[in-house]
């Protein structure tokens, strides 16, 4: 259901990316889903059917990228989370976070040696960020690069670091010793003393691998490190271009459980007639689909904000932080409106339920988010 019409804000080229994502997600993702998420394996033959759509790099410009609108990425994202949360996250490691690390913070040379790859996803990207003791003090990583003749010496660990197991190319965010400013380092797949083990036990995105990252005296060539990561805020910058996706993301999972929960109470029946019908049903609903129109339409605007190249960190973190905590929401509606069929994987809901606990805290949380928006608008900091 498109209650306000988001279609009439769109282009027909973004129209037709919608068309073809939701179609991909139906028909590719749903049915693989359910089987996937409890056997926590991520589906490699998905890979290739992925990489057919041509989306991969999002709105990234040449290099074999194909230079969408971020409407357009947006849309994607929501309708593969729709689908699947752990698909739409690998997908976005890939075509974001890793990709738009080369696009912002890389050489020329290095753009040409990785991104057409990449765009093919013949090579999965991972982000190195996170580590065991460091979350949401992003800026003071311990990880450290020490320059050895022609290379980078890497030590440290990275923890949750999502598709590192696969990955052909990771990103490692690391202090160079010598400035002590934080830069980016590409590691590739069999690098000695690069180690990435995945982490059992997780209740949310369990198709996703994350990953506990080792490197020990990890060498990795000066040509490796990204000519233009100079300090912590280049790395906020790949930040900052990559969370407006990520709040389409919970805007997918609130579409996907608002869908799901409508078709289920207009067939359960309950004293002799469908559920839908009674008013208490019917007022979840509504509440339901008042959150999922308003979170569709700041997800628009905010995308047209960043095709304009006017959209602030703030206004980029306002709507993760909204969107993510109001999916929040709208999932556990939808899984109260299932009764105890919303906790079998059979009926969907709960995937999107347990998905968007994953959503809610990566790529800053709830309350950074916050803090981000608030030091923007009076122009204080909050947080220590």
């Amino acid at each position: 259901m498109d209650y306000y019409d988001l279609d009439g804000l769109l282009t027909p080229a973004e129209i037709t990316i919608r068309q073809r994502a939701r179609a991909f997600a139906e028909g590719e993702i749903v049915p693989i889903a359910a089987v996937g998420w409890e056997k926590a394996e991520f589906p490699l033959s998905i890979v290739p059917k992925l990489a057919a759509l041509g989306w991969c790099g999002g709105t990234i410009q040449g290099y074999g990228c194909p230079g969408l609108s971020h409407v357009a990425v947006g849309l994607i994202n929501m309708e593969l989370a729709r689908g699947d949360g752990s698909i739409s996250t690998f997908f976005a490691i890939t075509s974001g976070l890793m990709m738009g690390s080369i696009a912002l913070c890389g050489s020329a040379a290095q753009k040409e040696r990785w991104l057409p790859s990449l765009a093919r996803m013949e090579k999965i990207g991972a982000f190195g960020l996170t580590e065991p003791d460091i979350g949401s003090d992003a800026a003071h990583i311990t990880t450290v690069a020490h320059q050895d003749g022609d290379a980078y010496i890497l030590s440290g660990e990275k923890k949750w670091i999502g598709n590192a197991t696969l990955a052909d190319l990771t990103v490692i965010w690391a202090r160079d010793a010598a400035t002590g400013q934080v830069g980016g380092f590409v590691v590739e797949q069999g690098t000695p003393g690069f180690t990435a083990t995945p982490m059992p036990g997780k209740t949310s995105l369990r198709m996703l691998i994350n990953a506990h990252i080792k490197l020990d005296n990890c060498r990795v060539p000066i040509a490796n490190k990204l000519a233009h990561a100079h300090s912590f805020r280049d790395t906020a910058r790949v930040l900052r271009a990559t969370r407006f996706g990520v709040a389409w993301e919970a805007i997918g999972h609130a579409v996907a459980a608002y869908d799901l929960a409508l078709a289920y109470v207009k067939q359960r029946q309950q004293f002799g007639r469908p559920i839908a019908s009674f008013q208490m049903v019917q007022d979840k609903l509504v509440r339901m689909l008042a959150e999922v129109e308003t979170l569709k339409l700041m997800g628009w605007r905010l995308s047209k904000l960043a095709d304009v190249g006017t959209m602030t960190e703030g206004q980029a973190s306002l709507a993760k932080l909204h969107c993510c905590r109001r999916a929040r929401e709208v999932v556990a509606l939808g899984r109260e409106l299932m009764g105890g069929n919303g906790i079998l994987l059979e009926h969907h809901m709960a995937r999107h339920f347990a998905d968007m606990e994953g959503i809610y805290t990566y790529e800053g949380t709830n309350e950074v988010n916050t803090l981000v928006v608030g030091r923007e608008i009076t122009g204080l900091k909050a947080f220590v």
